[in-house]
């Protein structure tokens, strides 16, 4: 799996009018980063919600993400893992699940704007804001 695990907002910035992000955003996506199911469902809800896409550009791009990266599916044991994050770091809950499946994907770097950049998770996981 890759080392790298992208949040929710870094996906999204890579259909960002701000160019600077949206170069960000697609040189990380270019790397092949993990995102988990969760990732792809707050994507498709704010493309859809907020952002007025229709169901097939959300279901293309959605698509397009998934071949450019690796999935993590959510399970019991990312639910339960994200409780103790929360609990242990004082995280939302969605945010720590987040946490959870990117440890639960080795992955060595979390990119988030959401989080305290430089952070580290459990001596394994350093959030990055990319965008800093």
């Amino acid at each position: 799996m890759s080392a790298k695990f992208i949040d929710t907002n870094v996906a999204l910035y890579s259909m960002s009018e701000d160019q600077a992000k949206r170069r960000q955003a697609l040189s990380i996506l270019t790397c092949h980063p993990t995102l988990s199911l969760q990732v792809l469902n707050e994507a498709a809800n704010v493309m859809r919600r907020k952002l007025g896409f229709d169901v097939r550009v959300i279901s293309d791009v959605l698509k397009r993400w998934l071949h450019e990266s690796q999935l993590h599916p959510l399970s019991p044991s990312t639910l339960l893992s994200a409780l103790e994050i929360g609990d242990r770091y004082g995280f939302s809950h969605y945010d720590s699940l987040i946490i959870a499946a990117a440890l639960e994907s080795r992955c060595t770097t979390l990119y988030s704007e959401d989080l305290q950049d430089g952070q580290v998770i459990n001596n394994r996981l350093t959030v990055v804001n990319p965008f800093k």
